[in-house]
């Protein structure tokens, strides 16, 4: 008894000592300012930084692939002292596959705290990807920003995504600040890369920088244009709260985290909020800033960019929703328009019993990649599945390669193809179609042609920058992949812009590899959507032993529909396992076969090799057999592995 009551003597005087106002104050998040720089002390939920409206500053790096954005970035982040100095290369680039590509694939953002001439500013900074696959995250990470930081690489030059960046920049009425990276490389030519600048900005003078982000010179100049030249942002702190959700991620522990800008008002945890777009409502769990790592605050202002967790579901995070009071009605922020997938791929489960946990992986997925499309589609061949659309070739590639490092799945992707469409014959009389012009991505869907009057394929305007001694092999480049000339245009300094209007279906293999390997890596690609236009293609079917193999068929253009029938025929001749009889491999449009290979029979006798002994022997070799074959997918006569079916149908 004595123990018990001195057990809660003790727990009396330490709730005692928790609630004195000393014992708060040591809880309490203080500041330290320096000439350049501020640092935490203290982390807490108590926090607020109540930011004057004029000191923000609200920026992006745009640049081409590889010209030093993330490099930078990690400059900025150590000169404002939001990371020590040598924390590493690429801080912000935090996905495996960034480090293991070197490239980085989605935008990130980190509230820096810069002192200039005795002031203090908030600088929200989003880090964007350079390569064209990702324009979209660079379209999102835009929204919020009043200025840009184009980087441009000292040796290199301007690059079609730099273009790409500048026109994208300026349509958003966005300051933009060029900065030219990498001085210090022994190639580097400032003054060229500047002429060139000049060229795309159409003026004769302008104001560059000139700085080296891997040895830290001119950074400070940098941030100093930033706070200059850049505006504040027009919001208003006075109005409800309004804010802008233009990216999301998940979380194991919090669920879906939504990353907004706060346009109106200001929002504390424990409100509660609404989307305009899914009409819900939720209680703001925590919101916090990226310094880059994750700071609780407990009030996030109008004008400052955070994140949210509020227990929203996954497929409740929609990019581009207005976020507000609940009860309270405003008018929806201006969203973002939906991306446009250009390649689309199957994607399966290894085996069936993996659906549902690759199906919830997706779906994390795609809340961290909104530009993805996913709809449920299945095969006779692989089971359940999913048909998914990508920007790009690079695109489908890491989200693939996500998907097996973050969430440990092993998916089975078919090759990527494009969207068509066609236009059908009297089809209000046709029960199956309901438009006279349908769309598919499916080979499997490909359309009767006896009721098709016109065939129509995505095109897209393709963007070359190239110096001109690599001028001739990239026009038989381009011709070869059925492009037409459109523009033909001197840069400056012995480099042409050139654009090409091209089938989608010829790029995404390997145009982009061609086009580096016939310009010794000096070439730059970029493209943009270009509508349709009539188009002669063809469904290819593949047959065996005069069958159709519905898995295996694909959609070519005619004119290369012969070729492209042999390398099929050609590839499953070394696929297709031999079998005891013969079998034909064929290539045929409709009833026309185009190619064909033979594969020889061999007959195998499991048994051959046993001279005697017990029958149990026989017994299992025979066994071992049956069990092979089990695993084997029957195709008519013809036994066909799953192995089979996904060397052909992958890239």
């Amino acid at each position: 008894m004595r123990n018990v009551m001195s057990s809660l003597f003790y727990t009396e005087i330490i709730r005692t000592i928790r609630n004195t106002k000393i014992f708060k104050h040591t809880q309490q998040r203080r500041w330290i300012y320096s000439t350049n720089k501020c640092s935490s002390v203290q982390e807490t939920t108590d926090v607020e930084y109540d930011v004057p409206v004029e000191t923000i500053r609200n920026f992006s790096i745009v640049a081409h692939v590889d010209h030093g954005k993330s490099t930078l970035a990690d400059r900025l982040l150590e000169l404002t002292g939001a990371i020590k100095a040598n924390s590493g290369k690429q801080v912000l680039d935090n996905l495996q596959v960034e480090k293991e590509r070197g490239i980085t694939v989605k935008a990130q953002t980190a509230s820096l705290f810069y002192s200039y001439r005795g002031k203090n500013y908030l600088l929200n900074l989003i880090d964007t990807p350079g390569h064209v696959d990702f324009s979209a995250e660079v379209q999102r990470s835009l929204a919020p920003c009043q200025g840009v930081i184009l980087l441009v690489d000292a040796n290199d030059g301007v690059q079609a995504q730099t273009v790409a960046n500048y026109y994208l920049a300026r349509d958003k009425n966005l300051v933009i600040i060029p900065v030219i990276n990498k001085v210090d490389l022994k190639n580097a030519n400032p003054e060229k890369v500047k002429d060139q600048l000049q060229a795309l900005f159409d003026v004769e003078h302008i104001d560059v920088i000139k700085i080296s982000a891997k040895l830290g010179t001119g950074i400070d100049k940098v941030l100093d244009a930033v706070v200059e030249r850049i505006p504040p942002p027009i919001v208003f702190r006075d109005k409800s709260f309004r804010a802008l959700i233009f990216d999301s991620w998940y979380d194991k522990h919090k669920g879906a985290i939504s990353l907004i800008y706060v346009k109106d008002g200001a929002l504390s945890v424990g409100k509660h909020i609404s989307s305009s777009h899914m009409q819900k409502s939720y209680e703001v769990r925590s919101i916090f800033l990226l310094r880059p790592h994750a700071e609780n605050v407990k009030t996030i202002f109008a004008g400052q960019v955070g994140a949210i967790s509020c227990n929203m579901k996954s497929k409740e995070a929609y990019i581009g929703d207005t976020l507000h009071l609940r009860h309270q009605s405003v008018d929806s922020l201006e969203g973002f328009k939906p991306p446009k997938p250009m390649v689309f791929a199957g994607v399966y489960p290894m085996d069936q019993s993996q659906f549902t946990s690759l199906q919830a992986a997706i779906d994390k997925l795609t809340l961290n990649d909104s530009a993805v499309t996913v709809t449920l589609e299945s095969s006779v061949a692989l089971g359940r599945g999913w048909r998914i659309g990508f920007l790009g070739l690079l695109h489908m590639e890491v989200f693939i390669q996500r998907l097996e490092q973050e969430y440990g799945a092993q998916p089975i992707v078919t090759a990527p193809s494009v969207t068509y469409k066609a236009k059908i014959f009297g089809s209000k009389n046709i029960t199956k179609y309901q438009n006279d012009v349908i769309t598919f991505n499916n080979p499997a869907h490909f359309p009767d042609m006896q009721i098709v009057s016109e065939f129509y394929e995505p095109m897209i305007i393709a963007t070359v920058i190239t110096p001109v001694k690599y001028l001739s092999d990239i026009t038989s480049l381009c011709r070869e992949k059925r492009g037409v000339e459109k523009l033909n245009k001197t840069i400056g300094n012995d480099r042409l812009m050139l654009q090409y209007i091209m089938p989608l279906s010829e790029v995404i293999l390997d145009f982009h590899d061609a086009l580096k390997r016939i310009s010794s890596g000096y070439a730059s690609f970029d493209y943009e959507d270009y509508d349709y236009q009539v188009s002669d293609v063809v469904k290819l079917d593949i047959l065996l032993n005069g069958k159709i193999v519905e898995e295996l068929s694909t959609i070519v253009h005619k004119a290369k529909a012969i070729q492209t029938g042999k390398k099929l025929c050609a590839k499953l001749l070394e696929t297709i396992p031999r079998q005891l009889f013969e079998i034909a491999i064929q290539a045929a449009i409709r009833s026309k076969v185009i190619a064909r290979e033979t594969l020889k029979p061999y007959k195998k006798d499991v048994t051959a090799k046993l001279y005697g002994g017990d029958v149990t022997r026989r017994k299992k070799l025979l066994a071992q057999q049956s069990e092979g074959k089990k695993k084997m997918r029957m195709i008519g006569k013809i036994s066909l592995p799953r192995d089979t079916f996904i060397s052909v149908l992958k890239k």
